[in-house]
C-alpha cells in the first residue's frame, strides 16, 4: 500500500497523525505543503481545506482520523 502524507509546518494534527502511523509501523511519504506552493495549491483546488491530508490507494481522507489509520493498519496486515 503507498500512502501519502501531505502536511505542513505547525500541524499539530499532522505531528499527531505521523506518530500514529509511526507507532503502527505503517510506511509513508512525507510531503510538507509549506515548502511547495504548486502541490499546496492543487490540494486545496481539488477541495482540501485541512491538513494533514492522507492518500491511500483508493481512500482519502484530512484531519486526525485515529479510526481511519485503525483500518489502515488492519488492511496492510
Amino acid at each position: 500500500m503507498n500512502i501519502t502524507l501531505y502536511t505542513k509546518a505547525n500541524c499539530p494534527q499532522c505531528t499527531a497523525t505521523k506518530r500514529q502511523l509511526d507507532k503502527r509501523g505503517l510506511p509513508y511519504t512525507t510531503v510538507d505543503i509549506t515548502a511547495n506552493a504548486r502541490i499546496s495549491d492543487r490540494l486545496r483546488n481539488e477541495g482540501w481545506r485541512q491538513m494533514p491530508v492522507i492518500i491511500a490507494d483508493d481512500e482519502s481522507w484530512s484531519g486526525y482520523r485515529p479510526d481511519k489509520i485503525h483500518e489502515l493498519e488492519a488492511r496492510c496486515r
